[in-house]
């Protein structure tokens, strides 16, 4: 089911099973896989929910309220998901396919998460002011309109790419990059290397 996961969704699932583990909980549900969202820090999925205005320490801060430590023993072994974790899954499978994304990432299971309306983790995003439908227009603008860069407004091709990268080749164009000195042996080998 894994196979189509992005890195970065993988490591989300791999953090929400070890704050399962952390709580010392029998299952993985809902908050654990917010709880991995928000601690891998990084993605589309935190992205639009800071651009929603919400403080991810604060966000952390109530869903850790949320999330009492078990009393019983360590868990050793497979963790299994709750039958609302695995909607989740299924509903983040259906909104790539729905947005003709041929991966789940992040913000597929943000909004598997905001789908599922009756898990503790669409509560907590619900009651910071994050909502299906609003998460799913960013990403739908996200993808169609070309994002705002930083090389002045130029509209590119790739816009998820222009939001989180650089263009070093226009950089080099416009001279706004450090020249390269001493290092001749290695730019030569990496010539060669790349003209295979």
């Amino acid at each position: 089911m894994f196979k189509r996961f992005t890195e970065r969704a993988r490591r989300v699932i791999i953090l929400a099973r070890e704050e399962a583990e952390l709580y010392r909980h029998e299952y993985l549900g809902t908050e654990h896989i917010l709880q991995g969202v928000i601690k891998d820090g990084g993605g589309i999925a935190v992205a639009i929910i800071q651009k929603a205005g919400t403080d991810l320490t604060q966000l952390k801060k109530e869903l850790e309220k949320n999330l009492p430590r078990s009393s019983s023993s360590l868990i050793i072994g497979d963790i299994p998901f709750t039958s609302r974790a695995k909607k989740i899954l299924e509903f983040a499978v259906e909104e790539a396919r729905s947005l003709n994304h041929n991966y789940i990432g992040t913000e597929h299971l943000l909004l598997g998460l905001l789908k599922e309306k009756e898990g503790v983790a669409c509560r907590i995003l619900n009651g910071f002011g994050v909502y299906f439908d609003d998460v799913k227009e960013r990403i739908i603008e996200m993808f169609k309109e070309p994002a705002e860069t930083a090389r002045g407004g130029d509209k590119g091709k790739t816009p998820t790419l222009d939001e989180f990268s650089r263009d070093l080749t226009k950089m080099a164009v416009d001279g706004k990059l450090d020249p390269v000195i001493g290092r001749a042996k290695e730019i030569e080998r990496l010539v060669q290397i790349l003209s295979r």
